[in-house]
């Protein structure tokens, strides 16, 4: 039978949703606001407790929306840990999780305690439930946000070891915050049940974190055997979505089940949700497909979730709490400065790290409000306002913790935004010899692309001023080596005389090494010579038979290679990072709108499969969006 008032409910609560996330879109646009606070902003005032477009009564209806929530963003947190990426930065990351994780843990939940007589719902409690909800703050104060981090690493386009251990103390600590997070959360049900802490409590306990774990990869199967089914994209989306739902409903069926043999029995949902995703990501083929679905759904999910979570709470409490959130978050700045600290000198890193360790881990997002909403759901006498002040220091958070994180990658010197990429990499330079209509041309399309070029002419006149021109005697040796050539990766030689462009390719070949050049034919006598040094010749015949042909054969392909579609294009990267020495094809985490056509190394294409590993050197050609490109190119550069 259809509950007709579920219906209304969810029929004003997505109408509230899309409100949200068209408000928040616009503060983030106009402000630079945090999307997440946006919506949790927009809730709050579309909840009971200001417009009343949510009525209170509504919120246990629409709960079931929270546990699907939940699972996704387990399973995103999961998707993010790529163990093969992370292997040169292990001892640094394991020492800053560390610091991070216990000294955050130990210190903050110290303050809470100690400030307990200044939290209002937590006044009157006594001792042992203090220490309990003091537990529950360290807790959650432990948790990231690796969304937020990638975005911003993604934003600044940067790479480099600070960056490297950052990313991967994110996504570890997300990890094992939610097995901390089990422990807690049954130490203290137990302590506000008067339950001692016994031997058969904590047998229990390592039980049900045991069969979790179990479970998690059981679910992880259950993914693996969808994801291999022949179901279209959008079938597969909503069957994950409906399987991420699925741990919550046998949570609660072992729940009720455990009542009656005697003993109180739980599961971890986003535990088992973690170690499934998990599982997905590192130990199957399928890992490019899930990460494109999870990635694909996850901002419905969150805009659902966010403004669900705003719905829930009470404005004029987020009021009176906020001076309180602030001094809490405070207390969570310098337990993370504190941990930083100890990380950098546990792993014997570089000190100038030490002032700015702390600096990655300030912003909170979905792991954090997930789990104080069921610290919420299961203490409803205190939860909702434990919820609300830990809210508003997300809040904080949110606001504060991007710009932190961005000033200290440029301080470390990682960040590669485009504009100081293009004027800093001397590799994306071109010379071009000869001054006519088709090297004009081919110059102004280089620098569209962001290359540097030059121009060589023996012309004593001429009215370029948007490209640098440089003017020699004669195209002869003596003259070209008194030119500022900036060490060019690429040289092309468009001159009507194979003679001279084939005495500047020895030139070049021999002084700058150069190791791109073309050459334009104008007869065979030269043709041999050029390949014997390694310049790529264009017979111009040749080239345009076999340029109809391959518009004939395959149009959509050439109008990329010809700039057609504007969307897309190709490049050519040369694998300079070691920590993809090794690392097979099928492994690389590559956007999803870009794939490899071919492979070169030490001058020979090699025929690729998903067990091809690669090698420093390598040159890679790509085929895809033009900003995936660009993220391609910087992570497989980087040294």
């Amino acid at each position: 039978m259809i509950d007709a008032e579920l219906i209304k409910y969810l029929t004003g609560f997505f109408i509230v949703a899309i409100a949200a996330y068209e408000i928040a879109k616009f503060f983030q646009k106009r402000i630079h606001f945090p999307l997440i606070t946006g919506l949790i902003i927009t809730g709050i005032l579309a909840g009971s407790s200001f417009l009343g477009f949510i009525p209170e009564e509504a919120l246990p209806k629409l709960n079931f929306l929270n546990d699907i929530a939940l699972a996704i963003i387990a399973f995103s947190a999961g998707a993010e840990l790529h163990l093969e990426e992370l292997r040169s930065r292990l001892h640094s990351i394991k020492w800053m999780t560390i610091g991070q994780l216990l000294v955050t843990f130990v210190l903050s939940g110290l303050f809470v305690f100690f400030m307990s007589d200044y939290i209002p719902f937590m006044k009157d409690l006594n001792t042992d439930v203090r220490i309990a909800i003091a537990m529950l703050f360290a807790t959650i104060f432990v948790a990231r946000s690796p969304s937020s981090a990638i975005a911003i690493i993604n934003e600044m386009r940067a790479r480099g070891p600070f960056v490297k251990t950052a990313m991967g103390v994110t996504v570890i600590i997300d990890v094992l915050v939610i097995i901390l997070f089990a422990i807690v959360f049954a130490i203290v049900e137990t302590i506000i049940k008067g339950n001692p802490l016994n031997l058969s409590f904590l047998l229990v306990l390592s039980a049900e974190i045991s069969v979790s774990f179990v479970l998690g990869f059981v679910f992880g199967y259950i993914l693996k055997m969808l994801l291999k089914s022949p179901f279209n994209f959008y079938v597969k989306a909503i069957l994950i979505v409906i399987i991420g739902y699925s741990i919550y409903l046998l949570n609660h069926f072992v729940v009720g089940q455990s009542e009656t043999w005697g003993f109180h029995f739980e599961l971890e949902p986003l535990l088992i949700a973690i170690i499934a995703s998990f599982y997905i990501t590192n130990y199957t083929k399928f890992n490019h497909e899930f990460e494109e679905i999870i990635t694909k759904i996850s901002p419905y999910i969150y805009i659902v979730f966010f403004t669900l979570t705003g719905n829930s709470l009470s404005l004029q409490t987020l009021i009176n709490v906020l001076d309180i959130a602030i001094i809490l978050f405070g207390v969570r700045i310098l337990s993370l400065v504190i941990g930083g600290f100890f990380g950098v000198w546990a792993a014997k890193e570089d000190p100038k790290y030490a002032k700015i360790a702390w600096m990655p881990y300030v912003t909170q997002a979905g792991v954090a409000i997930g789990l104080t909403t069921m610290v919420s759901d299961t203490f409803p006498s205190w939860g909702h306002e434990f919820e609300t002040l830990i809210i508003a220091i997300i809040v904080v958070n949110q606001i504060v913790g991007p710009p932190l994180f961005k000033w200290a990658i440029k301080y470390v010197g990682e960040a590669h935004k485009k504009q100081d990429y293009k004027q800093t990499d001397s590799q994306h330079g071109a010379v071009i010899f000869s001054l006519d209509s088709i090297s004009m041309s081919l110059a102004r399309l280089l620098e569209k692309q962001g290359w540097k070029v030059k121009i060589v002419t023996t012309q004593k006149e001429h009215n370029i001023n948007d490209i640098e021109v440089l003017q020699v005697d004669a195209y002869h040796k003596e003259s070209i080596s008194q030119l500022d050539l900036d060490n060019p990766d690429t040289v092309i030689l468009l001159y009507p005389d194979d003679q001279r462009n084939y005495e500047i390719a020895e030139w070049v070949y021999e002084t700058i090494g150069t190791p791109n050049m073309i050459t334009r034919l104008e007869s065979g006598a030269y043709a041999q010579k050029f390949k014997e040094i390694g310049v790529k010749v264009i017979e111009p015949t040749a080239a345009m038979v076999n340029l109809l042909d391959h518009m004939v054969r395959a149009p959509e392909a050439t109008n990329i290679l010809l700039g057609y579609d504007e969307h897309q294009d190709t490049i050519d990267v040369e694998i300079r990072n070691p920590d993809l020495f090794g690392l097979r094809i099928r492994d690389l985490h590559l956007p999803q709108d870009v794939i490899i056509l071919s492979l070169k190394r030490k001058g020979n294409t090699v025929i690729t499969h998903g067990y091809t590993q690669l090698r420093i050197g390598d040159i890679l050609t790509f085929v895809g969006s033009k900003e995936s490109l660009g993220k391609v190119r910087l992570r497989f550069e980087y040294v």
